[in-house]
């Protein structure tokens, strides 16, 4: 979540009511279960990381002060760092959802780059896989959990063409 945060943060300063209203809006209905308590906590475990600064932005007369959050430098090196991280598999593909969300629409990355680079690592652990699948020596109980990993490979697979098709559909037209 707290990278998620910087990178919405990267395209331009907020406060935690937009950065609610981006992640709900990039995650359509998923988005309608998330705390929004969890946004403040993560900007306030930001901040005392030095990943962030906030500073009072005077409200409407009908809306309270809010506080505007900008990335500092160390943020914006973290950002930079997540975007080129490529491990695989996470139990939820949520983050790296909402990671080509954040690259795209802070223009930090290029999508279909970032799906191209998870593609190969999600294929290197996949041959990984199914090479200790194809151990007859292992033990058959063992060889369950390893089917599981290559087929939940496999499925992740065809999740990132999905998405690359997406994403490639998106920049053709925009």
């Amino acid at each position: 979540m707290q990278d998620v945060v910087l990178a919405m943060l990267a395209k331009e300063p907020a406060h935690g009511y937009e950065l609610r209203g981006r992640m709900r809006a990039a995650l359509g209905p998923l988005g309608e279960t998330m705390n929004a308590g969890q946004i403040y906590v993560t900007l306030t475990r930001l901040a005392k990381a030095g990943l962030i600064t906030s500073e009072r932005a005077d409200g409407l007369p009908d809306r309270p002060d809010r506080r505007v959050h900008a990335l500092t430098p160390a943020g914006q090196e973290r950002v930079t760092s997540w975007l080129t991280e490529v491990s695989w598999p996470k139990p939820d593909l949520t983050e790296f959802h909402l990671k080509l969300v954040a690259a795209a629409t802070a223009r930090l990355a290029d999508p279909v780059a970032l799906v191209d680079a998870q593609r190969r690592e999600v294929m290197r652990r996949l041959r990984d896989a199914q090479r200790t699948a194809l151990d007859r020596s292992m033990d058959p109980v063992a060889g369950l959990l390893m089917e599981g990993v290559v087929l939940r490979l496999r499925a992740d697979l065809e999740w990132l063409e999905a998405c690359e098709r997406m994403w490639t559909t998106r920049k053709a037209g925009g």
